[in-house]
């Protein structure tokens, strides 16, 4: 029995032309190539099942072809062809870094690099998930990437670049491998089908892209299911049930609905949707993404964006023919609102059905009759109050008519002033007209005058109105300021000074920070503290030094001394003491000795009779 071969392996590229989707890549590698301009060392990096090491591969098979072909493709028939063909070469040596990520290693690695090659032209590494390496590993491995010998070719592959040292990435030439689009997995999934002699739906075939994500591999591991699940014959139907996939009909059937504004048919579907075991997040993600097929689908330019087959690309455009493009606006707002709120929702379901609601209420059937609709504005009545001037057919709000009166203002007759408070009414044209008599009119009732009830023997200040205006307010503010800071100034504590007082509280203040600063503690309790003229408390201080460490409790100093004191005109100064400077003159040992005899004479003779001198 023949073993049997997935397809991902038996139709794996064995060619640059047939690598799918990665042409840009593909035909700079030829290029360099043809030019003999390869690199020491190349970067693949994209997400999975996109081609990566197939590329890597077919670069290192062709670089040591005996005879390429003209348009850079490997013979397939020298000796170094059939040996990789075969998986005996010995100059092509492929690493997976994931289970080979030591130090030990790459230090291995090394040494096989020193080797030159016994066959073909060149040594080619292809070192796999080399993210996995160890920082120690690359570390190691960076001197023999940046100057390999001639002959010693690297190709690193992996999908987390951003897990690699800029030191290795500054080595190498970098290509980003993009995700496969939908077509191109599409068409390539065909083309195995007809080799395989399988019978499949172009639409079952795009489903089947679309759920691989931009990766072959997986597209045709897929496919490798569904053969043997259909029996050689792919349908839409059998992999929309075996794959997961809500069936895009639910979604045209839903925007149908929503356009009659038909939300409880809407709500039936989605608990179809739900009862066949379908997740509210996968179906508002499918909602937002039909409705922006819809929406791509309103400019010829933008139509080529949908990525589905031609069939469902038509039911697409003759849908959006009918949908207009505010309410996709609209609708796809709602759905992004509801997918970001869904997870965080406790009532998830109750969640969705407000989304569709809210869709559904924005497209109401508009009536083009004269005669006002029905609901919840009703034809005015023979029992309705008569404060409608029928021949005007408006209606003044109660409170603007008295604000409009207390102001002295005339009321507006235009029915457009406030289209808000205009009743749903017939024109005056077709006015139904009042079966009761009118009543008499009245006296108008004068309002009663409204007064400031700030201020009111003051009206060139505050005029008698409803409101002031902000800068009125301000403007008074500024004329009462100057008036304020009076007040303030003539209540300012000015206790007289008592020397007695003034050294218990400096006392005090110094218990305080005993324990934090005892350098200050013994300078504020050396000297008594004198008192000069303005309330100003003279500080004495022995040396410089201790200046610096008041300086550090200056304020909170000169705030406890305020309120001990009960004086707000306190001021602190520091006097350093003479003694200290004049003892700032002894700067050297031989000043100390003049002064030591300048004290005592005696020293003098005693040093003449010892013979003893300054040792400078």
């Amino acid at each position: 029995m023949e073993n049997f071969i997935v397809s991902a392996r038996k139709y794996r590229p064995a060619t640059f032309d047939t690598v799918v989707g990665q042409q840009t890549i593909t035909n700079t590698l030829k290029n360099a190539i043809r030019t003999n301009q390869l690199a020491q060392a190349f970067l693949f990096c994209g997400p999975r099942g996109v081609g990566k090491t197939t590329c890597a591969r077919i670069l290192a098979k062709t670089i040591n072809c005996e005879k390429p072909t003209p348009s850079v493709e490997p013979c397939n028939q020298c000796t170094s062809c059939v040996t990789f063909n075969d998986s005996s070469t010995f100059i092509i040596h492929e690493l997976d870094a994931a289970s080979n990520n030591s130090v030990d290693d790459i230090r291995s690695l090394v040494d096989q690099v020193r080797i030159p090659p016994q066959m073909g032209k060149y040594k080619v590494y292809i070192i796999d998930e080399v993210h996995m390496l160890s920082n120690q590993a690359f570390n190691a491995f960076l001197k023999t990437l940046e100057e390999p010998p001639s002959y010693a070719k690297f190709i690193l592959a992996t999908t987390e670049k951003h897990k690699i040292i800029p030191t290795i990435l500054s080595r190498c030439q970098i290509f980003d491998f993009k995700r496969i689009t939908v077509q191109d997995i599409a068409a390539h999934l065909a083309y195995v089908a007809s080799k395989e002699g399988v019978a499949a739906d172009p639409e079952a075939l795009h489903i089947i892209a679309q759920k691989a994500d931009g990766a072959l591999r997986d597209a045709l591991s897929i496919f490798d299911q569904m053969v043997l699940l259909g029996n050689n014959d792919i349908s839409r139907l059998m992999v929309i049930d075996n794959l997961n996939v809500l069936d895009y009909d639910y979604y045209f059937r839903i925007t149908d609905h929503m356009m009659s504004g038909n939300y409880k048919d809407t709500l039936l579907i989605l608990n179809e949707i739900i009862e066949k075991g379908f997740d509210g997040q996968h179906f508002i993600t499918g909602l937002g993404e039909h409705f922006r097929n819809l929406l791509m689908c309103n400019d010829p330019e933008t139509v080529k964006l949908i990525e589905t087959s031609d069939s469902v690309k038509e039911k697409y455009l003759e849908q959006a023919r009918n949908v207009p493009v505010q309410f996709l606006i609209n609708s796809l707002d709602i759905n992004n609102k509801s997918d970001i709120g869904y997870r965080a929702s406790n009532n998830k379901r109750l969640n969705l059905e407000v989304a569709l609601i809210q869709m559904c209420q924005y497209i109401q059937p508009v009536s083009t009759s004269t005669t006002p609709p029905a609901g919840p504005h009703k034809t005015m009545s023979s029992d309705a109050p008569a404060a409608v001037n029928a021949s005007s057919a408006t209606v003044q709000h109660p409170a603007k008519a008295a604000g409009s009166e207390k102001s002295g203002e005339k009321t507006a007759e235009s029915p457009t002033e406030s289209p808000s408070l205009q009743p749903a009414v017939p024109p005056a044209e077709t006015a139904i007209p009042l079966s009761v008599k009118p009543s008499e009119p009245k006296q108008k009732e004068e309002p009663p005058k409204v007064t400031s009830p700030v201020h009111t023997d003051s009206p060139e200040k505050f005029p008698a109105t409803s409101m002031q205006s902000v800068k009125s307010i301000l403007s008074q503010g500024s004329r009462v300021a100057p008036k304020a800071e009076q007040e303030v100034a003539a209540i300012q504590r000015k206790e007289p000074l008592n020397p007695e007082t003034v050294l218990k509280a400096i006392l005090t203040f110094a218990d305080r920070l005993k324990e934090e600063s005892s350098m200050l503690y013994t300078a504020l309790t050396a000297h008594e503290p004198e008192i000069g003229e303005n309330a100003t408390i003279l500080l004495p201080l022995d040396n410089p030094i201790l200046q610096k460490e008041i300086n550090k409790y200056w304020n909170d100093l000169l705030e406890f001394l305020k309120n001990e004191l009960r004086n707000d005109t306190i001021q602190l100064e520091t006097v350093v003491s003479a003694q200290t400077i004049e003892a700032k003159k002894f700067l050297s040992d031989k000043d100390k000795l003049d002064a030591m005899k300048q004290k005592n004479p005696e020293l003098n003779s005693l040093m003449d009779q010892l013979n003893l001198e300054l040792d400078v």
